[in-house]
């Protein structure tokens, strides 16, 4: 989801009345500034060190695709899987410094084009690089022949239900014209409906795992996910085979196993990761010590210029609680259904993506961040630039009087903890969130109902902070999502 005109609207301090009342109105008590300053420092110095870390793992999924390339066994499919699963980790970390224009989301702490769409943008576009197959609710041919982007091609690649190549195909990979460089896949994200994203995290994940396929080998119908599910942790999710990266692989679907294709394939997957290093490292630059908008977010000297740097720290942790985590990337599926609107749906990863994006939030509060899991077990267990004597937005309500508004801040995200605690939980057992998702299992009961449910009541609470302390305007954007967040069955009207 793209900026909005909320974040446009805290992005400076002189629009802060024009956002909703007079900033004459707020209790000047609270504003403490070099309280305010020393929230700003650990916040930015939890951005450095968790793009640090997201930085890093991308270089390891680097190393281990080109170790997969040199020698493509069994073995080096899983490692480069899981170096793509331990990337994630602390990218989802990062989430919550979106929506304030940030070097995520903007070069020039104004502007809307930051690289997090060419990052991080789903649902896949998945036709457009390499064959699907459809014939389901969960994959119908609306997927396939998307013309309105700026790659050149149509994604017309789609196979039958019995495994036989479209000769006629035009994708990345099987269109062999087509040249596979950075160039190409800027290109993403630009059709309106954005089923031509072919960038970023979400692109490797496509290439690594294919699509999550029922035992038949078909797309799911919506009821039968269930027999999908494989082992946790490297097989689960999708089912391509390991012949469609061996050089000249002689097996089914032979034409897209051919010497070219297959090179192909590992060819796109070494331009990918790098275009995502580089992004990451134009992030992760600007929160450096002397950068133009690290020293722009820390720099306070008046009152207005505190409201406006805790506003943007806010609107980070309530717009992703509820409008893009509970509602876009939860709701929108929840309650439709709907396979392909799961967030990592190729890799059944979305348990963690749950997880991740609501530890951001937690972090930002807390002004704490333990690291990352490299086990994917479940635990934070690379420390190296974990952040644990940081000056959070608990310490600083604490220290403001707001006691008793911290407790209950705490106690939101404590249960929005268990609930998603319950999801990753499920996954691991067998119940991936594509599962949890399908109609016979949506009950109020459902940990991903009760999630979603946490976490509008969490936002509630973030909006509660930033009232208190005297911001006006909403600080959780109400164009965010389409979703009625109280209520996770209700359709979202997109």
């Amino acid at each position: 989801m793209k900026l909005t005109q909320l974040a446009a609207c805290i992005a400076t301090a002189t629009l802060l009345t024009a956002c909703g009342g007079s900033s004459s109105d707020s209790d000047s008590s609270v504003i403490n500034l070099p309280n305010v300053q020393k929230v700003l420092n650990t916040n930015a110095d939890i951005a450095l060190a968790v793009y640090s870390d997201a930085v890093d793992t991308a270089i390891d999924l680097k190393t281990a695709l080109a170790t997969f390339r040199a020698d493509p066994t069994e073995a080096n499919l899983e490692a480069a899987k899981k170096a793509w699963l331990v990337a994630r980790e602390p990218y989802g970390q990062s989430e919550v410094y979106r929506f304030r224009n940030s070097p995520i989301d903007s070069t020039d702490y104004s502007s809307e084009d930051g690289p997090e769409g060419d990052i991080n943008a789903w649902p896949l576009g998945e036709a457009l690089i390499d064959y699907v197959k459809t014939n389901s609710s969960d994959f119908g041919t609306d997927q396939i022949g998307v013309t309105a982007n700026s790659a050149g091609i149509n994604g017309n690649g789609a196979i039958d239900a019995t495994h036989a190549t479209n000769n006629d195909a035009d994708n990345i990979i099987g269109n062999t014209s087509v040249v596979i460089n950075a160039d190409l896949l800027a290109n993403t994200a630009t059709a309106d409906d954005e089923h031509d994203v072919i960038a970023g995290y979400h692109a490797i994940e496509f290439m690594l795992w294919g699509q999550d396929l029922n035992t038949t080998g078909n797309t799911t119908d919506g009821t039968d996910r269930d027999s999908a599910v494989k082992s946790y942790v490297f097989n689960h999710g999708g089912q391509r085979p390991l012949g469609d990266f061996v050089p000249g692989f002689d097996g089914t679907n032979t034409d897209y196993n051919a010497n070219t294709l297959s090179h192909r394939r590992h060819q796109f997957m070494a331009v990918a990761v790098d275009k995502l290093i580089a992004d990451l490292e134009a992030v992760r630059d600007g929160w450096k010590a002397g950068a133009a908008y690290r020293t722009a977010f820390t720099t306070v000297t008046t009152e207005a210029q505190a409201k406006q740097k805790l506003a943007e720290i806010l609107t980070g942790m309530g717009t992703l609680s509820e409008g893009e985590l509970a509602g876009e990337r939860m709701q929108i599926a929840f309650s439709a259904n709907s396979q392909e609107d799961e967030h990592s749906c190729f890799s059944d990863n979305t348990h963690r993506d749950i997880w991740l994006d609501a530890e951001g939030v937690a972090n930002s509060y807390y002004g704490a961040y333990a690291g990352y899991d490299s086990t994917l077990d479940g635990t934070d267990n690379v420390t190296t630039r974990a952040i644990t004597n940081g000056y959070g937005i608990d310490d600083y309500l604490r220290d403001a009087g707001k006691a008793e508004l911290a407790t209950r801040v705490e106690t939101a995200l404590t249960t929005t903890a268990t609930h998603y605690t319950a999801i990753d939980a499920k996954a691991r057992a067998g119940e991936p969130f594509d599962v949890l998702i399908m109609a016979a299992n949506q009950t109020a009961n459902n940990p991903v109902y009760k999630t979603i449910t946490a976490l509008n009541t969490q936002s509630a609470l973030i909006a509660e902070i930033a009232t208190t302390l005297g911001i006006n305007g909403s600080v959780v954007d109400p164009d965010a999502s389409a979703c009625d967040t109280k209520d996770p069955l209700a359709s979202c009207d997109e």
